[in-house]
């Protein structure tokens, strides 16, 4: 059965979010962005990003806040336009509550841009373009009205490493998706498996193989320094876990995880094959994997 809902205020939709299930046919308007926890990260290659030194301990996600460690993200604006381009702008203010205007590069770039709407669709990775005096901007492209989460993803120079997320909103009627449990992903003609079990506050190995037309792929091409990059966002608040491969043997690139509960992880693969970038989507419950 569809419902029509209009959502006059943020504390609506995230309601409707934390119950796990949005009304079928929902509307969305504009709506300010508001924090609503707290999280870095921690950057070394190679280790799970979400999470500063001390959190990463904890295994705890980051993304959740828009205020972390000193630092603020400050949005020009949260409207997006669906099926349209929306230059988006931000900056980052630091403890002296100016403008950030030195950034170290990680990963081969300054800044890591994830947009992706609540219900996990429309997922992308962007990477802004810094003017001299600390404004941050990008293009946005987003098919499909609802609301979204954007994260940024950063290292001050001579700071800590963070991540720090906002809520922006595509105005109109959108129907929600669900995602059930999926660990092959189809995208361009490739075939990605993802192997291994989510355990919740340990190190887990997963492992991501990539075949085409029943072949391994076994020439993978470096992005951003990696044979492959895996983001994985928690079910309910979106917690952002950031996680880089622990080799490669062929078509498969190891990844060690660490997720801090139990439940459901939306996962997104980017790899490079033929000079192109694919992203492959995969829905993960802890424990319920198979073994690589």
């Amino acid at each position: 059965m569809k419902t029509a809902a209009k959502l006059s205020a943020y504390g609506a939709a995230l309601a409707l979010v934390a119950a796990g299930a949005w009304a079928a046919g929902t509307a969305v308007g504009p709506f300010p962005g508001q924090a609503e926890g707290h999280g870095g990260e921690d950057a070394a290659h190679g280790d799970v990003h979400g999470g500063t030194v001390a959190e990463a301990a904890n295994h705890q996600p980051g993304g959740l806040a828009s205020a972390a460690g000193g630092y603020t993200l400050t949005p020009a604006g949260t409207t997006l336009t669906p099926g349209a381009t929306t230059k988006f702008t931000f900056t980052i203010t630091g403890p002296d509550g100016a403008p950030v205007t030195a950034y170290d590069v990680e990963h081969e770039k300054r800044m890591h841009f994830i947009v992706v709407r609540r219900d996990t669709s429309g997922y992308r990775h962007l990477h802004p373009d810094l003017g001299a005096d600390g404004t941050w901007s990008v293009p946005i492209t987003v098919a499909e009205a609802g609301s979204y989460r954007a994260f940024a993803d950063f290292t001050p120079t001579g700071g800590a490493a963070q991540t720090l997320g906002v809520d922006l909103v595509a105005p109109g009627m959108f129907q929600p998706v669900e995602h059930r449990e999926a660990r092959v992903a189809d995208v361009d003609g490739y075939r990605v498996r993802l192997d291994g079990d989510l355990v919740p506050g340990r190190s887990s190995r997963l492992t991501a193989t990539v075949t085409k037309d029943g072949r391994d792929v076994t020439d993978l091409q470096p992005y951003l320094g990696a044979y492959g990059h895996l983001v994985a966002l928690r079910g309910g608040d979106l917690g952002y876990l950031h996680v880089h491969p622990d080799g490669r043997t062929g078509a498969a690139v190891t990844f060690i995880a660490e997720v801090p509960s139990a439940g459901t992880y939306r996962m997104f693969l980017d790899f490079r094959h033929g000079d192109v970038v694919r992203t492959a989507e995969f829905t993960v419950t802890t424990g319920g994997g198979a073994h690589s």
